[in-house]
């Protein structure tokens, strides 16, 4: 007789699987490196209908406040008749920039803003980006902002300033792969920031010894092909329940000609999404 799924497991199927515009940054864009055509809102949408997943998240690599109001409005009318839900994102955590994001996602029907902190010249104090979570609090009526692990923060001092903000409007993007650049494993980063996460990054990586013996490299493999122990890692984030979303994101290392990493890139979420398939819900319904 087949086993009964856990409380544990309900909640994790439960999580809704998605693609972003870096499931394809190489067909989107990489700075110094643009294909000819890049890959638009519409393209993913169409990448969304091809792999049947009914979720999109579009990130500070296709800048959604630069957009003007009839794109935004084409981008909405479209996504609503394929019945794909979407995601924001952006970088550059200040009011101004949240303001922006508030308002694009509620005209794109939106419920959730990722938010890097950084930008190009722009590395505020944990105290400067708890201040800034305050002010915009009042602005979150509907919306969840979720800030995303990158690199400059430890995980002690993103749960600090979530914590800071006083409202569960306020929570985590958890990437699988970010933390690594601060010296610390998803494994201990979970620890310390499953109870605030509510949008998950899965990004699948290796870790090679260099030839010389001396140092690591990193890199991005297909999710289910790396080192990223993705169900030990719903495990810890299943009974906190407030996960809701799941964007696979890509690492692709380059090949010498850019359509073939293009090419490479797709071939990547491919396999990505028939391993994720197995763990999470491709419903719109989250």
């Amino acid at each position: 007789m087949p086993t009964m799924p856990t409380n544990d497991e309900r909640r994790t199927r439960n999580i809704c699987l998605g693609i972003s515009s870096y499931t394809y940054g190489w067909a989107v864009g990489v700075r110094g490196h643009e294909p000819p055509r890049p890959m638009d809102e519409h393209g993913l949408l169409d990448k969304a209908l091809e792999h049947g997943v009914k979720l999109l998240q579009i990130g500070d690599n296709l800048p959604l406040h630069t957009f003007d109001d009839a794109r935004i409005d084409r981008l909405a009318g479209r996504a609503r008749r394929d019945g794909v839900r979407l995601e924001v994102g952006g970088r550059g955590l200040r009011v101004e920039q949240v303001t922006a994001y508030a308002s694009v996602a509620r005209r794109l029907g939106a419920t959730l803003i990722r938010f890097i902190i950084d930008d190009s010249g722009y590395h505020p104090s944990p105290g400067e980006v708890s201040a800034v979570l305050r002010e915009v609090t009042p602005l979150l009526n509907g919306l969840t902002l979720g800030i995303e692990n990158h690199d400059r923060f430890n995980a002690g001092t993103l749960r600090t300033i979530v914590e800071s903000a006083g409202t569960d409007r306020v929570g985590i993007c958890l990437d699988t792969s970010n933390s690594l650049g601060s010296g610390e494993g998803i494994e201990a980063v979970a620890a310390v920031l499953a109870p605030y996460t509510v949008n998950l990054h899965v990004k699948d990586f290796g870790i090679e010894r260099l030839p010389y013996l001396m140092g690591f490299t990193i890199t991005g493999r297909p999710a289910g092909g790396g080192m990223l122990d993705l169900p030990g890692l719903l495990s810890q984030l299943a009974p906190y329940g407030k996960c809701a979303t799941a964007i696979l994101e890509l690492w692709t290392p380059p090949e010498p000609r850019i359509d073939d990493t293009i090419n490479k890139e797709a071939v990547w979420a491919t396999q990505s999404l028939a391993y994720l398939r197995r763990l999470f819900s491709s419903s719109d319904t989250y």
